[in-house]
């Protein structure tokens, strides 16, 4: 199998499973028991927070661990939105469900809501954002990148435009995290979620950054873990799993962008060769380095990659795979019906070769070939 589908997830990386297996094995004590084996529980979650904290250039006491950016978004939206207990909510079309879902429940309970449309590219334009501003706006959500074409936000124009109004920003950085730099300080947010399993650590643990200062009502309600804003046992394994998908991510930051940017745009230029008419969906250039979303004209997705069965990419999002509708991303941005059934999401990591490369191209080549012929 050539896996090109790392924005779905990523296997874990040797590093980070020999750093979480002590915690999975002998260390299995509870971080609130004050003995030995609970203490050395107590001090991995400590240094996997800092880890975290260093990843995002925030402090470390700014981090509450979750299960993942699902739970991280929805705290987020949720908590501040409980915590006014009635406001407005600015978020943008191309949002994933995590975000776009809680947010028509909020609606659905009274709260008034803003879906602000995006241009051809999946930009949302930040004056957009300052026209949608009322008195009565309590958070602006937009995500970093898109998980399905790779589209960077303006999140430094965005987070500007809240700071002056006094309004909280939140952002949904699970395809960026790990990928491209990422500095709380510089995108100005308040809060800011993350997904381990987008970059090497295990599914089911994730993160939120917290301002301080920042007010919310937490989702969970229990003893006082994570400084009262996520109650629940530590899941100390996947917490140094997480801490140590940061340090990698970080060790990997000089070199792991221009590679992964080498090899999606090689692989773009052989499928251009390849396919005239060939549509890129997305910027040209304020995307991730590692996400290539095409449309091949006159094929559906779904019957091309039907005949290349060794070839692990997605039609769209992960999340929305195997529903018979085109992609809302997609649909947003005003891509042709057609065209958006033509789409196919290429995501590569640092494991990809470039043989994986150049292989996959000919598969793709030649399975438009039989379809064509």
């Amino acid at each position: 199998m050539i896996y090109l589908d790392y924005n779905a997830t990523t296997p874990v990386a040797p590093e980070v499973f020999r750093a979480m297996r002590p915690f999975l094995e002998a260390e299995f004590g509870n971080p609130s028991c004050d003995y030995p084996l609970g203490r050395r529980a107590r001090d991995a979650v400590h240094q996997a927070r800092e880890d975290v904290a260093a990843l995002l250039g925030c402090t470390p006491a700014e981090i509450v661990f979750t299960s993942g950016a699902t739970e991280a978004n929805n705290t987020v939206l949720k908590g501040v939105a409980y915590h006014h207990g009635r406001g407005h909510i600015i978020t943008c079309a191309t949002e994933h469900p995590a975000v776009l879902a809680p947010c028509r429940y909020l609606e659905s309970r009274g709260f008034s809501l803003t879906i602000l449309p995006v241009d051809g590219t999946g930009r949302v334009d930040p004056d957009a954002v300052r026209r949608a501003l009322t008195p009565h706006t309590i958070l602006i959500s937009v995500m970093h990148a898109n998980n399905e074409t790779g589209t960077i936000q303006p999140l430094r124009e965005i987070g500007a435009i809240a700071r002056e109004a006094g309004v909280a920003f939140h952002t949904d950085a699970a395809q960026s995290v790990g990928k491209i730099p990422v500095d709380v300080e510089e995108l100005q947010v308040d809060f800011l979620t993350l997904a381990g399993h987008k970059f090497y650590a295990p599914k089911g643990v994730g993160a939120l950054y917290v301002r301080g200062g920042a007010a919310f009502t937490p989702l969970l309600h229990g003893a006082s873990q994570e400084g009262g804003r996520r109650a629940g046992t530590e899941n100390v394994p996947y917490m140094v799993a997480l801490g140590a998908a940061c340090r990698l991510a970080r060790e990997r930051a000089p070199n792991a962008a221009a590679h992964l940017k080498g090899l999606r745009d090689r692989f773009h230029e052989l499928l251009k060769a390849g396919v005239p008419g060939l549509i890129l969906n997305g910027p040209e250039v304020e995307r991730t380095p590692n996400t290539l979303n095409v449309s091949f004209p006159g094929i559906s997705g779904g019957e091309l990659m039907a005949g290349l069965p060794d070839l692990a990419v997605s039609l769209g999002s992960a999340c929305h795979a195997g529903q018979g509708t085109i992609s809302p991303v997609l649909a947003a941005m005003g891509l042709p019906i057609g065209l958006a059934r033509g789409a196919v999401r290429f995501s590569l990591g640092t494991p990809t070769t470039l043989a994986e490369v150049d292989q996959a191209a000919a598969l793709l080549l030649e399975r438009l070939g039989q379809l064509r012929g």
